[in-house]
């Protein structure tokens, strides 16, 4: 009797084992296999409260994965696969259940990115903003001012106020957020900038380097040239010349620009029209990068007071008026030979 019992016992202790093998073979080829999306890549979005069982039954609604009973038996062994957290990831056709849901667990959220244009003025700012799709979008009734309220920036205009640069970021994360990241690092660069310039500069402060070096960015795409550019207007600012410098022209417009810049433009008093102001304009008139920055800071040491277009991207600089003036006559025939 006692062997019979003995016997029965150890039928059903190989019958249980047996069972928890077969399941732990199925749970572990469902982990192996491979995601078949409609597309190369995807994104998932795991919300607060959802559970393990919840996104593998989307993944086999979606025929991204076959069903199988595994999919209720995963928390029982791979209890750590079931910790999943809240986020948006991106996942990718052919990779395997298993590594998703290891990403799923780790937190490890896909990093989006928005690239803040050197040259961009602050509604091109705005406007890049609410095309993320990702992002929280909270600015998009406010004013400037109210903007500037919440990003704690004590200045009349946001122009030129965040750095031109790539910045990641999760979904979700508002921007707002992104403003005041471009801020910071901003101010960052900036400050650093400001406190290894070159000596004997005509500039007061880090906000007017900031100006100077607005109008840089917008004189040239050529990073070799920015030193050369930053040298011609700090030598006019100590020769106390105004600096006649189209963009500022442009910016002093507004709407009114439409392409082209008239004699009677150049002649309209505007708070940024340099060839009828002294000095700076008020504010930046766009956004800048690292490069202008410098340059502005530490320009090169030259004699020059002048430039003008070379007709093949680049610039042409005069150290006197008489060399100026023939290098654009010289443009100004390229041009009509072009034509």
């Amino acid at each position: 009797m006692l062997k019979k019992i003995l016997f029965g016992c150890c039928l059903v202790a190989l019958v249980v084992v047996g069972s928890v093998i077969i399941f732990y073979q199925k749970v572990d080829s469902y982990l192996t296999q491979s995601l078949q999306l409609p597309t190369e890549q995807q994104f998932v979005t795991i919300h607060q409260g959802e559970s393990l069982r919840s996104v593998l039954r989307s993944f086999e609604d979606k025929s991204w994965l076959h069903p199988s009973i595994a999919a209720h038996l995963m928390h029982r062994f791979y209890p750590a696969l079931a910790k999943i957290k809240v986020g948006t990831y991106q996942v990718q056709s052919g990779e395997t259940l298993h590594n998703v849901l290891q990403r799923f667990t780790a937190g490890d959220e896909y990093q989006f990115t928005i690239t803040l244009i050197e040259g961009s003025r602050f509604h091109d700012v705005l406007k890049k903003l609410a095309t993320e799709s990702h992002l929280k979008h909270e600015i998009q009734s406010m004013s400037e001012a109210e903007i500037a309220k919440r990003l704690s920036i004590d200045k009349p205009k946001l122009e030129g106020l965040f750095l031109a640069e790539t910045y990641h970021y999760t979904a979700g994360t508002s921007d707002i957020d992104i403003l005041k990241r471009a801020n910071q690092k901003l101010n960052s660069v900036l400050q650093h900038t400001w406190e290894n310039r070159q000596n004997g500069l005509p500039l007061r402060s880090p906000y007017e380097a900031l100006t100077l070096a607005s109008i840089i960015e917008k004189e040239t795409a050529i990073k070799d040239e920015r030193q050369r550019i930053a040298s011609v207007f700090i030598n006019r600012l100590n020769k106390r010349m105004r600096l006649q410098t189209d963009p500022t022209v442009i910016y002093g417009m507004g709407s009114r620009y439409d392409g082209n810049i008239r004699k009677k433009d150049l002649l309209t008093p505007t708070p940024y029209n340099t060839y009828v102001i002294r000095g700076l304009p008020p504010t930046p008139i766009a956004i800048v990068g690292r490069g202008a920055i410098h340059a502005a800071l530490n320009p090169e040491v030259s004699d020059y007071l002048y430039f003008v277009a070379s007709g093949n991207g680049g610039h042409v600089f005069s150290k006197s008026l008489a060399e100026h003036n023939a290098a654009v006559k010289r443009y100004l025939k390229q041009l009509r030979t072009k034509k």
